[in-house]
């Protein structure tokens, strides 16, 4: 058998020179001969030197036989145990070109699928990058559109109530330093997001009036659980703006509860015909860009609803974000 002949050091010299060229050539294809060549401008270069190397590999792996006269040399191993040596150029060229193609395959395939990584790993690059952009972007329209409309409050209240004014100049100053530092990060506390919107209901009751009904139900198990900062404030803004009559009985409620699967948000205000049109599941700025950010921080991961009940004059908005 072959494993009990001591082959000679020529074969095994043209066996090593043989696959190191396979290994030169699987590494060179995948880390350069298909990067810098694989493409419209020099494609037909690329499949050139592939046809080459199948062709010339079988010529100067022959020449090595040749030179180092290895049929002689394995010729006289198999004689010495009474075996025939049957190897022959045409044979040895067939194997050399089938392993080729083979390794000629497999390399282009493992290059294809680095490329396919790395445009993968490019475009989960970029569409972070734009993802970062645009939340940026809705980041910095919420807070002038949240400022504004707490200068509003505070401006109606100094020709009214100027000892409430300055109280709730100092609350916005308290809330302003949460809008300024804490939404810097991607994520803040519940309990911080809890306390901000408590501060801004504070801020809110000064402008109405005493026979409006707020109800705030915290049940929050979970006061570290992280959450996006300022994402709740929009539908409690809207609840105040169009939920509020100075002619008709009132009332919002806000309610915020853990379930199994997350956090709970929901509010409901009372719903007036005269706004009827005005409340449109996405209207202003601020219900708008609260829906992109979810889409954007919370995909799969959140369910909201908004819905208009006439009969019952209410209108309301369920927000579930899941862990």
């Amino acid at each position: 058998m072959t494993w009990e002949l001591e082959m000679p050091a020529v074969f095994w010299m043209k066996q090593a020179i043989e696959y190191l060229l396979y290994a030169a050539f699987y590494f060179g294809n995948v880390h350069f001969l298909f990067p810098k060549l694989a493409n419209k401008k020099y494609g037909f270069l690329y499949f050139v030197i592939l046809c080459l190397f199948i062709y010339l590999l079988p010529i100067f792996l022959r020449w090595i036989r040749n030179i180092t006269d290895l049929y002689a040399a394995l010729d006289k191993v198999y004689a010495a145990v009474g075996q025939k040596h049957y190897s022959s150029d045409h044979w040895d060229t067939t194997i050399v070109i089938a392993i080729s193609l083979i390794v000629v395959t497999l390399s282009y395939l493992s290059a294809v699928a680095k490329k396919m990584q790395r445009n993968q790993l490019a475009y989960e690059t970029l569409e972070r990058e734009r993802v970062s952009a645009e939340l940026s972007f809705l980041k910095a329209q919420i807070n002038p559109h949240f400022f504004f409309n707490t200068l509003h409050t505070i401006y109606a209240l100094m020709d009214t109530d100027q000892p409430a004014a300055k109280s709730s100049i100092y609350n916005l100053s308290h809330m302003m330093r949460y809008v300024l530092y804490d939404t810097r990060n991607d994520r803040t506390s519940l309990s911080k997001e809890i306390g901000f919107i408590e501060d801004y209901i504070a801020l809110m009751r000064v402008r109405i009036a005493d026979d409006v009904q707020i109800i705030v139900d915290k049940q929050v198990s979970m006061p570290d659980m992280e959450i996006v900062p300022m994402l709740l404030l929009p539908f409690i803004e809207n609840a105040f703006k169009h939920g509020i009559s100075a002619l008709q009985p009132s009332y919002i409620f806000i309610g915020i509860s853990m379930t199994e699967t997350g956090l709970k948000f929901e509010v409901r205000n009372s719903l007036f015909e005269e706004l009827g049109k005005q409340l449109d599941d996405d209207q202003g700025i601020g219900i708008a860009n609260t829906r992109r950010r979810l889409d954007l921080l919370y995909p799969g991961k959140y369910n909201l609803q908004i819905e208009r009940d006439s009969f019952a004059k209410e209108y309301s908005i369920t927000l579930t974000l899941m862990k």
